[in-house]
């Protein structure tokens, strides 16, 4: 049941478009990547639409993340990407999903899990090339070909590596690791295991580093409609094209739900810092960090003030975002009143605020800022042209 007027508009005609972006640039087919529930965007309702639009895969990162997938009636292959894995091989089997491996011990498991549901598992190989988190060094692969040797209930579907900072200069460091890529798959295949998929391209990879496409891409934040890159300027021409082509899929909007005129001297919200310097008219709306609106958008000394949009203009924050609410300085917005549509992201009339802006103002990046919108704010979707 929504009572609240706070809610998450999910344009799936926008993540459609985006993943035909992604696959006419490469020139190759992409994963669907619906990890985090589709950087909070709704990962069984976005799978779908991917799955439509041409995705040979899916791809999460945890084992709940896939069982979802699973208990939602989805029968795609589901790619398991964070090795959290716990005991529960078994689980893998028994579900198809296909998990990243990178040590002797992951392979012997998911083998003996196989051998004893008496069947099969597919997993792909992790190269850490530069990223530093997961996959095997160059020097630990000769115990990885002796544990799949030992294991050949396994088959090794895909190689794959994650670069480090593909989205930022220099551009040395992501070919270094397209070069280390190339050297631990050639490694592999004089071992005699020839995967048919090599991925390494996540959206920076796909919009500008052409060497690393490979067979199928992993494009994440350019299904959502935002560019992985903070600026364009550095970018190829063909790489400036397909960014601007990107359609961000998430609007967040609420309502005006209280709206009050206040004297010169009155201090809104917790620990007065944010003083009104006139008259002023302050509306307040249901949304507040409880909800993934980052405190640190607070109107106050410090913190600078991020903006919504009312009647298709900018409206500051007043204030200390709280838990719940949400105070506006709506002073210059003319006929502003109760009810009114409250943009915090995406756009109205000509104004667009989007998930990258908030994020500079957070110092962080427009992934989080989606994944944070909480549960709590029910999910509306669109689709206007079935895939």
């Amino acid at each position: 049941m929504r009572i609240r007027p706070t809610e998450a508009l999910v344009d799936l005609d926008a993540i459609a478009h985006n993943f035909r972006v992604a696959v006419e640039l490469a020139g190759r087919p992409a994963m669907g990547i619906v990890k985090a529930d589709a950087y909070g965007h709704g990962a069984v309702q976005v799978a779908q639409v991917l799955l439509n639009a041409g995705a040979p895969l899916l791809a999460v990162a945890l084992v709940e993340e896939g069982l979802e997938l699973r208990e939602s009636g989805i029968e795609a292959p589901i790619l398991v990407m964070g090795a959290a894995y716990g005991d529960r091989y078994d689980l893998l089997v028994r579900h198809r999903l296909t998990p990243i491996v990178f040590t002797p011990e992951h392979i012997a498991r998911l083998g003996a899990a196989a051998r004893s549901a008496g069947g099969r598992a597919v997993a792909h190989l992790k190269f850490d090339t530069g990223m530093g988190r997961l996959g095997v060094a160059p020097g630990g692969l000769p115990a990885i070909v002796e544990a799949l040797r030992g294991a050949p209930e396994v088959d090794i579907e895909g190689v794959c590596t994650h670069f480090a900072n593909a989205d930022v200069e220099p551009r040395e460091t992501t070919e270094r690791q397209v070069r280390l890529f190339h050297e631990a798959s050639d490694s592999l295949g004089r071992a005699g295991f020839e995967p048919r998929l090599h991925h390494l391209a996540n959206s920076a990879g796909t919009l500008e580093y052409p060497a690393a496409r490979q067979d199928i891409t992993r494009p994440g934040i350019m299904i959502y409609g935002y560019s992985p890159f903070e600026s364009a300027v550095s970018l190829s021409a063909t790489a400036r094209e397909a960014a601007a082509r990107l359609r961000p899929a998430l609007t967040w909007r609420t309502a005006i739900v209280h709206l009050k005129t206040v004297a010169p001297g009155t201090a809104i919200s917790y620990g007065g810092r944010w003083v009104a310097q006139r008259t002023s008219r302050i509306a307040t709306v249901p949304v507040g960090y409880g909800d993934g609106y980052d405190r640190r958008l607070s109107g106050r000394p410090g913190f600078g003030s991020a903006d919504v949009l009312v009647h298709g203009r900018r409206a500051p924050v007043a204030g200390t975002v709280c838990m719940d609410m949400t105070m506006v300085d709506v002073t210059d917005v003319p006929g502003a009143q109760l009810g009114d549509e409250v943009v915090l992201i995406g756009s109205q009339g000509a104004q667009r605020i989007g998930a990258d802006e908030l994020a500079s103002r957070l110092g962080t990046i427009s992934y989080e800022v989606l994944c944070a919108v909480g549960k709590r704010v029910p999910r509306r979707y669109s689709q206007t042209t079935p895939v």
